[in-house]
């Protein structure tokens, strides 16, 4: 194996549970990120749901895209990566790690992606398992339908994230930004692009103050958070149809909700 992988199946999972992925990115084990794995796996099992994990760290996660990750490329040819993705796919060259967490991403019906905030964006072993594992033909490409289409939809994502700012610094008028601006990158950009479902984001502010009653209260959080990760309704984003949007891609004029600007514009 090249993972650190865990499945655990109940017999009311097989009964009518459902199938949960969860992706965690802390390099300590006794770490906030990997308790609310924990928490979270644990929640879900005793709710009948299976649950597999990818602890990134523990996996060894390799976080760079390069030759290595396409065998079967000539390496004379200069490395076009889209171009390298989509003949590995095609070919049947794709890594072996990388063809068990596309596998992994098929088998659920849910993905909750665990991280911390760093310079206001995911660790950087986070962000190669988005860019290695969301390959041409898989995530993106010609066969695929961006915004609303494709092999992953129909699938539940819900972003649980820690941080070190206080609430209102990340809230409409903080200095940092709006939280729901500083994760539309990945929210809209990478996984409502490929087809997911996204959900509001389960957010700790002030995560490295957090005394043992501030866990238990985001422990009770999560925990209502996780009873509804298959029945909340999805951020409204807009899909991409020739209604909303014209052939540049750009929202047509007057289908915005009155008051909404930038990147708001995107939520219907």
């Amino acid at each position: 194996m090249t993972e650190n992988t865990t499945e655990q199946t109940t017999p009311r999972a097989r009964a009518g549970g459902r199938r949960v992925l969860i992706v965690h990115a802390h390099p300590d084990a006794r770490s906030l990120t990997a308790a609310l794995a924990g928490l979270a796996a644990e929640e879900l099992r005793g709710a009948g749901h299976q649950v597999r994990t990818s602890d990134l760290y523990a996996m060894k996660w390799k976080a760079t895209t390069d030759a290595d990750d396409f065998p079967g490329w000539p390496r004379d040819d200069r490395l076009d990566v889209m171009g390298a993705s989509h003949h590995a796919h095609d070919t049947g060259t794709l890594t072996a790690d990388v063809r068990e967490e596309q596998e992994k991403l098929r088998w659920a019906d849910a993905v909750i992606i665990q991280f911390p905030l760093w310079w206001f964006s995911v660790p950087a072993i986070l962000k190669g398992w988005l860019d290695r594992v969301f390959g041409a033909d898989f995530a993106y490409g010609p066969g695929v339908r961006p915004y609303g289409g494709g092999e992953l939809a129909g699938r539940r994502v819900l972003l649980s994230v820690t941080h070190g700012a206080g609430a209102p610094s990340v809230g409409p008028r903080g200095i940092h930004g709006p939280l729901s601006e500083l994760l539309f990158p990945i929210q809209h950009g990478v996984l409502f692009f490929t087809g997911m479902s996204v959900l509001e984001p389960f957010t700790v502010p002030k995560a490295p103050e957090l005394d043992e009653a501030g866990f238990r209260a985001v422990a009770a959080a999560y925990r209502a958070r996780l009873a509804g990760l298959f029945t909340e309704r999805p951020l409204p984003y807009r899909r991409l149809t020739e209604e909303d949007y014209t052939r540049e891609l750009e929202l047509r004029l007057g289908r915005e909700r009155p008051g909404a600007s930038g990147l708001g514009l995107h939520l219907a």
